[in-house]
């Protein structure tokens, strides 16, 4: 399983390898959120290469200080893990530079921020180390963390001491859908598509996936059950980024069920707006939620909307937060039965549009795109003709040209009604080059593909051409 993990990170992997070596001082920071293999990828990468690993803990500095100089000495001098100590940190650091001024080391500290918190002087201590010692020898020094807003403002940004120190930086994003087809084999392609909606490529939960067991038994085992991996996942996740989990599991919830506007979800969660907005930032740093809004609009647009951006958290709060008390009483697969499968369907309408989104950034790395994607996203907005709100799934553009997509997780086959409604909708935009590409999850009725194939500008994807 170990290796599978690796599917998907070969580009950081190489980098880092080009960047080690440089054979001269690098600071790299990793970062990302929690469960998205950021530990895994920098173990993968330090195998047989002479390096210090340190997790800190939630702890004062001085707990920390001496796990730290246990793991020093173990890979330094080995006689003396567990019976010396470092004084202080400007110690440490002197020892890591007097080693790395000889030949090259990787220092790695993981879970910087629980270290920072702990021992708040300790970026200013890096800095003056990397300024005074470190830049002139072999140090390859890097800082992990999954607080990402801590790493975004702690350690990437101006006000930071640590600004402008690094060589490099990695957000880890989770897998897309084609990184995560790996994790999927013996499904058939919709089954795929469903545990990529279940997952959201998060390489931590790809992994729980028991290739032997149905599509039903995986998602009752890892949802539906007390005992599953996934039960309680997102509830650890808000208490261990944030200090009032109870409000945010209010906001989450009332997203999930169907709140998009911010006076909608305060209202529905009974704060003050302004309050709400805060919070709501913390969950978008966080990447579980995100602001949208019209592709061809800014940020600041009226029309902006809040969805949730992690499809963990979107399953979740949908199938498991309403049914707790069932899946405690053992209820697992009738509820399954009842709630999940009826409603699955629905449920894969958003993630649908996401997998097509990636299959056309796929297809435009190999200039197989009318349109190179510039701004690709969904649209909504009001047609003044006919006074009704309009909606455009996937909508890209460049200049002159645009690509109009409707996505389509049907049992039947898309018809030319659906073309035609694309049709008249993008008559709402003055592009000169249009084209229409439909995608669906079965397949197309016989008069859309005689259409398709009579015109240059209509293209039909069907779920299995995509897989």
């Amino acid at each position: 399983m170990a290796h599978i993990m690796f599917i998907g990170r070969d580009a950081e992997l190489s980098k880092l390898n080009e960047l080690f070596a440089s054979d001269k001082y690098e600071c790299v920071i990793v970062y990302g959120r929690r469960r998205v293999g950021k530990t895994t990828l920098i173990k993968e990468f330090i195998k047989g290469k002479k390096a210090i690993y340190f997790l800190a803990r939630e702890a004062a500095g001085t707990i920390n200080l001496m796990n730290f100089s246990s793991d020093v000495y173990a890979v330094t001098a080995k006689e003396l893990k567990g019976n010396a100590f470092f004084s202080d940190w400007e110690k440490a650091f002197d020892y890591i530079h007097g080693l790395a001024s000889q030949e090259r080391i990787i220092l790695v500290i993981d879970e910087f921020p629980y270290l920072a918190n702990g021992y708040r002087p300790i970026s200013s201590i890096i800095q003056a180390h990397i300024d005074e010692q470190f830049k002139d020898g072999k140090l390859f020094l890097i800082l992990c963390g999954s607080s990402m807003s801590f790493m975004e403002e702690q350690v990437l940004a101006y006000k930071s001491p640590l600004y402008g120190r690094r060589t490099a930086q990695f957000k880890i994003l989770p897998f897309s859908f084609y990184d995560a087809l790996p994790f999927f084999q013996g499904f058939s392609k919709e089954e795929k598509a469903i545990l990529y909606g279940i997952t959201g490529g998060i390489p931590e939960y790809l992994n729980k996936i028991n290739a032997r067991k149905s599509l039903r038994k995986n998602i009752i085992d890892l949802y539906l059950a007390a005992s599953g991996h996934l039960f309680e996942e997102p509830a650890n996740l808000l208490k261990q980024e944030l200090r009032e989990p109870v409000t945010y599991n209010g906001i989450i919830a009332a997203i999930a069920g169907g709140a998009s506007r911010l006076n909608e979800i305060a209202g529905k969660c009974g704060i003050e707006s302004n309050k709400c907005a805060k919070y709501l930032n913390s969950l978008i740093s966080l990447n579980i939620v995100k602001k949208e809004w019209p592709i061809t609009e800014t940020a600041s647009s009226k029309r902006s909307i809040y969805l949730l951006d992690d499809m963990m958290f979107r399953f979740w709060y949908r199938f498991v937060f309403p049914n707790m008390s069932g899946i405690e009483s053992g209820l697992g697969e009738a509820i399954y039965d009842l709630e999940v499968k009826e409603h699955l369907a629905a449920y894969m309408g958003l993630v649908f549009e996401d997998i097509c989104k990636q299959y056309i950034n796929e297809q435009a790395k190999n200039n197989a795109t009318p349109v190179l994607p510039g701004k690709i996203g969904r649209w909504w907005g009001n047609n003044p003709q006919e006074k009704r709100q309009e909606e455009i799934d996937i909508l890209s553009f460049r200049k002159e040209d645009a690509l109009f997509c409707e996505c389509k997780w049907t049992k039947s086959p898309v018809g030319m009604d659906v073309l035609a409604d694309l049709q008249r909708k993008s008559e709402l935009f003055s592009y000169t080059n249009k084209w229409f590409w439909l995608f669906a999850k079965t397949g197309f009725s016989d008069g859309l593909i005689a259409e398709a194939q009579a015109r240059d500008n209509i293209r039909l994807v069907c779920l299995d051409a995509m897989v």
